[in-house]
């Protein structure tokens, strides 16, 4: 029996080539990849808070890719590995690098100009990860821990609560999450902001 997921609004199907990069083959369900997963993000999470980083270091492909690594590498084969395959959301996979490196460049360009305040700028940089799709799983997760080492080692601000949620089930927090992400594809990042602090 192999991996049978069922995806909820907003997550990305993965191909059948992305599922065999499954490195834990007694999983056959959702709920105990999330497990699985979210023991592996707590273990990142740990890193992240013994980081000693400078802006020049976050702000970089390099950076992007070991944190994913650190949150899946126990989970899949591909953690840290930019998707080669085309998803429900996200530029096409052979932009991805250029993509990036107009956001991180774009995202140096606010913070040394105090383009927009330190919570904009943080939710400004998740909202453009998560569309770019660098990875072929795990974007929302690991887009709200960039912005939370954003606000923290480049501004020394509390990092965003997210509603006390990881958004990964189905229920009333993850439709508001996913709404303010929608209002923020069309220009409105006001709601993602509040959403991100409360």
């Amino acid at each position: 029996m192999g991996l049978e997921l069922i995806y909820e609004d907003g997550q990305t199907p993965l191909s059948e080539e992305e599922k065999e990069g499954l490195l834990i083959k007694t999983i056959t369900t959702h709920g105990e990849l999330d497990e699985h997963e979210q023991l592996n993000i707590e273990k990142a999470i740990e890193w992240t808070i013994r980081l000693k980083t400078k802006k020049e270091q976050i702000l970089t492909e390099d950076f992007i890719k070991n944190l994913h690594k650190r949150m899946f590498n126990k989970v899949w084969y591909w953690a840290g590995e930019f998707r080669r395959s085309e998803k429900n959301i996200g530029v096409q996979w052979i932009m991805i690098g250029i993509e990036l490196r107009q956001l991180l460049d774009d995202t140096t360009y606010w913070i040394d100009n105090n383009t927009y305040p330190p919570d904009e700028i943080a939710i400004r940089f998740k909202h453009r990860l998560v569309n770019i799709h660098c990875f072929p799983n795990g974007n929302g997760r690991h887009s709200r821990i960039m912005a939370d080492i954003i606000i923290d080692l480049i501004f020394g601000k509390d990092i965003f609560t997210w509603n006390h949620s990881n958004m990964v089930k189905a229920n009333e927090t993850r439709a508001a999450y996913i709404k303010s992400i929608r209002e923020a594809d069309n220009g409105n990042i006001a709601p993602l902001i509040n959403f991100a602090r409360t």
